[in-house]
């Protein structure tokens, strides 16, 4: 019996394509407005970037990337937010339960770009490296928009450097 070409295609096209959308990224569409003006500045539009699975293999980010998580309040949801502190950073936060946070080993802030319109590390805490799914590389719609997205740390949001003995009673 000879198998039709179609069916050979699907057969051998969609394991293929499972493994680049795991292992390389894929392109999602970023929703609401709690990365402007980074991303979706203009209402009107809505941007889609593509998320670069590659990039966060062993976990390699740095401050002011942003990338998308899987939200530790609800894990049915993704989020995209940038990344503003790592694992023994010391970070004043924005209406957290404590005004200066320690960032636990294995974990990271995260934050919004629109301050105050954001679910974020202000609200739910220090998130896990392993929720990180993704690094936003660039932005891909619409054409106008189109361009490599930089990691960009906010200086106003730079972790705070203490001394050792200055960070007694600081939240973990």
């Amino acid at each position: 019996m000879k198998i039709p070409n179609f069916f050979k295609s699907v057969f051998f096209g969609v394991p293929v394509g499972i493994t680049i959308v795991d292992i390389i990224g894929y392109i999602a569409r970023v929703d609401g407005i709690s990365m402007q003006p980074a991303l979706n500045p203009d209402r009107t539009q809505t941007d889609y970037v593509f998320l670069n699975r590659w990039a966060t293999k062993g976990y390699e980010i740095k401050r002011g990337d942003i990338v998308s998580l899987i939200s530790p309040k609800d894990p049915s949801q993704k989020i995209i937010k940038r990344i503003i502190g790592l694992e023994g950073d010391v970070i004043a936060t924005l209406k957290y339960k404590s005004d200066i946070v320690r960032v636990p080993e294995g974990h990271c802030w995260i934050e919004g770009d629109h301050t105050g319109h954001s679910m974020d590390s202000n609200n739910f805490g220090p998130v896990s490296l392993g929720l990180i799914t993704a690094k936003a590389s660039c932005i891909v719609w619409p054409p106008n928009r189109w361009q490599f997205i930089n990691s960009f740390l906010p200086e106003s949001r730079a972790p705070l450097n203490l001394s050792s003995r200055s960070i007694i009673g600081i939240a973990y």
